[in-house]
């Protein structure tokens, strides 16, 4: 088994098997198998790795039969939440379902959040929950919920195995949905009398994702926009971005001379220091590429869904008919159109429409270059840190984001969750590959550590860093003990500022000097994390920081940072009274 992340599109779609776990075995269909047993054994033909769980006694059969499937690699958490993240992110950097198993009840109201995420950021994911049996369904019975109501809309599909011999048919529905055209979460339950019980039934054959392709013609019509327009600029976003997907989009827009800017948290789809990418179409976002995005004449949008926060909440493209031409790419026909109607949709997956883009041929001497060079010299003006507040305490995010721009290999993975620490993060590093940036786009906290782990478990050579701030790693601050465990050895650069920053910064627009709420009250956290079995210490000052970074990397087992900063310096920009 490799736990290199798969970044060629042929191992995004065909999961390396063995022979005799790919093919169904005529023996197997003749042998009498518990339900359990037959899931484990479909997902070993879909090409499942690893499983992320809590346990619980509704899938004690599962559990059985993983105990004779040493391929598979059980990570037992310490928080269905946490689950469900490691879950998400795995199905981020693989372009693979990420899976995670959860018990009834609780422990699929825990779960929920990274269904969640994983819909917003369209990501292929399958949850299983273990149900009641079916003969108590409909009573109220102990931690009976219906899970078609509660995950239907947020979830790609939802559906319950009502029979063991079905098991392998709706699993390898669940892959196929999961995986193809737009990815996103797929929900099944599983009651316990469906998994304890004995059937006779044959395997289903892997999955194979199937997405679009464009249609003759697109081509041409794409070039025939771009070659009218004066200043054209490319938004960039979506999911599962192979390398070969990176590489033609790259392609294009260097041959073509185009300003590219990220979508939310979509950084890693283009080199940032390539000098086409003008910036990060964030919270935070710069005004000077605001400015851009409503004087450009045409908009090609590409894998992006065009939420809220890419276009600042709906105004630097107005609905339904925004003023510049729109040419949107995206892969799920259900998108293009639904808030904004483009002037040429493209139906497409990443891969195909990247390979359309870098075929077309370009114009010899683009008539929008130096609008392009202008978009990125404001771009590098405002990444670059500024000199801290001459009133400032503590630790400078800036000087620490500066730093570790200079020093982390390219292939380094940053993870987050929301607040405002994420600003910095997001404003002054620069991501050079793709699925090196694991951040949700929904906006949830806690997702930081353990997507850091998931992370780690499949690429243990590569540098992962988990930025999260005080309030963020609270959520999930137990998943420490899961990393010692599991040899997951993340570095946490814990921001600790004593507040919800985010929540304390729009308090003191609304309600100046009306603290409420907002303040937290901290535990000691080097002495958690030292509890948890990782190695920690306290940084007060930002001179400090690069040695202690240097001790983190070397300390063998997982890392935390606690850096003190300013309460007061709530961005980079802002300062509170």
């Amino acid at each position: 088994m490799s736990d290199q992340f798969p970044l060629s599109l042929a191992a995004l779609t065909e999961p390396a098997v063995t022979a005799a776990a790919a093919a169904p075995a005529a023996a197997a269909a003749l042998a009498v198998r518990s339900g359990g047993r037959v899931l484990v054994d479909a997902l070993r033909i879909h090409g499942v790795e690893r499983v992320f769980c809590v346990p619980g006694e509704s899938f004690l059969d599962v559990l059985d039969a993983l105990h004779d499937q040493p391929a598979i690699d059980l990570v037992v958490c310490k928080h269905e939440g946490a689950a469900a993240n490691m879950a998400e992110a795995d199905g981020k950097l693989t372009g693979r379902p990420g899976i995670c198993f959860v018990t009834r009840g609780p422990g699929a109201t825990h779960a929920s959040i990274g269904v969640h995420i994983a819909a917003q950021d369209s990501t292929p994911m399958i949850l299983f929950v273990g149900q009641i049996a079916r003969g108590h369904k409909g009573r109220e019975a102990f931690q009976e919920v219906d899970y078609g109501a509660m995950f239907g809309g947020i979830a790609k599909w939802v559906a319950e195995i009502d029979d063991p011999a079905r098991i392998p048919e709706l699993v390898a529905r669940a892959f196929q949905i999961a995986t193809s055209g737009r990815p996103g979460p797929v929900v099944l339950s599983l009651p316990e009398d469906v998994l304890d019980g004995q059937c006779q039934c044959g395997d289903a054959s892997r999955y194979r994702p199937v997405s679009a392709s464009p249609r003759p013609g697109d081509a041409q019509a794409v070039a025939e926009l771009l070659s009218q327009a004066q200043r054209p600029l490319v938004i960039a976003g979506g999911s599962n971005w192979s390398e070969a997907a990176v590489a033609d989009f790259a392609a294009f827009v260097d041959a073509w001379d185009l300003p590219v800017a990220c979508a939310f948290r979509r950084q890693d789809v283009l080199d940032n220091r390539d000098p086409r990418y003008i910036g990060h179409l964030s919270l935070g976002v710069s005004p000077a590429l605001a400015t851009r995005v409503r004087e450009a004449d045409l908009i090609l949008a590409f894998g992006t869904r065009l939420g809220d926060i890419v276009t600042d909440g709906y105004t630097l493209l107005e609905p339904p008919r925004p003023r510049q031409r729109l040419i949107h790419l995206h892969a799920d026909s259900a998108e293009i159109g639904r808030v904004y109607q483009p002037d040429l949709a493209v139906l497409s997956g990443i891969d195909q429409g990247a390979a359309m883009l870098a075929a077309m041929p370009a114009p010899a001497s683009p008539r929008w270059s130096d609008w392009t060079a202008a978009a990125r010299a404001e771009h590098v003006a405002f990444a670059t840190p500024p000199a801290p507040h001459p009133q400032a305490e503590g630790v400078d995010m800036g000087a620490v984001m500066a730093h570790l721009d200079r020093v982390l290999p390219d292939d380094a993975v940053l993870s987050n969750g929301a607040g405002n620490y994420t600003v910095w993060l997001h404003r002054f590093f620069a991501y050079r590959r793709p699925r090196t940036q694991l951040a949700p786009t929904c906006g949830a906290m806690g997702y930081g550590l353990p997507a850091a782990i998931a992370a780690k478990l499949r690429a243990p050579e590569r540098t992962v860093i988990c930025f999260a701030g005080d309030g963020c790693f609270l959520m999930y601050p137990q998943e420490l003990a899961t990393a010692a465990a599991a040899g997951a050895n993340v570095i946490v650069v814990l921001v600790n500022n004593g507040m919800y920053g985010t929540i304390r910064m729009h308090q003191e627009k609304r309600y100046p000097g009306r603290v409420s709420g907002t303040a937290i009250a901290n535990p000691d956290f080097v002495a958690m994390a030292q509890a948890c079995g990782a190695w920690a210490e306290r940084i007060d000052s930002s001179a400090a920081f690069a040695a202690a970074f240097e001790r983190a990397l070397a300390a063998g087992r997982p890392a935390v940072l606690e850096l003190r900063t300013d309460p007061r310096q709530i961005t980079p920009a802002m300062r509170l009274p």
